[in-house]
């Protein structure tokens, strides 16, 4: 099944913590909302660093999602696994195997997010148990 919309995001720089990582690895905090086929909030947590080579750089985040995926309540997570090669993004985002709850438990499947003037897109493809 797909699912499709908008995604609304805004990111707060974290502080570093002392004697924690390494200062050159950023810390963001994540609140998201999401419209469309699926109607939710998102809370999460981004990590990243860039690399000496002008655009390189890699992140990576978890969310915690909760609302409706067409219609069917509950609340899953979602991994993010990003880098960009000198200007050439790669990401993979995926539903965190049996973190669905509620009406969605058993959700399996990854999210693609484009960005075209400003605004984000995205499309789920997904799995769930008795979805038809």
């Amino acid at each position: 099944m797909h699912a499709k919309g908008t995604f609304e995001v805004k990111m707060a720089p974290q502080p570093a913590q002392e004697g924690v990582g390494d200062a050159s690895i950023g810390r963001m905090a994540l609140d998201k909302q999401y419209s469309g086929d699926l109607e939710a909030t998102a809370k999460g947590q981004m990590l990243a660093t860039r690399s000496p080579v002008e655009g390189s750089a890699g992140y990576v985040a978890l969310e915690r999602i909760s609302g409706a995926l067409h219609g069917r309540r509950g609340e899953f997570a979602l991994q993010h696994n990003g880098t960009m090669t000198r200007g050439v993004p790669q990401l993979t985002v995926t539903v965190v195997p049996d973190s669905g709850t509620g009406e969605l438990l058993g959700l399996a499947g990854t999210l693609t997010i484009t960005q075209t003037d400003g605004k984000h897109f995205y499309d789920i493809e997904y799995t769930l148990p008795d979805a038809g």
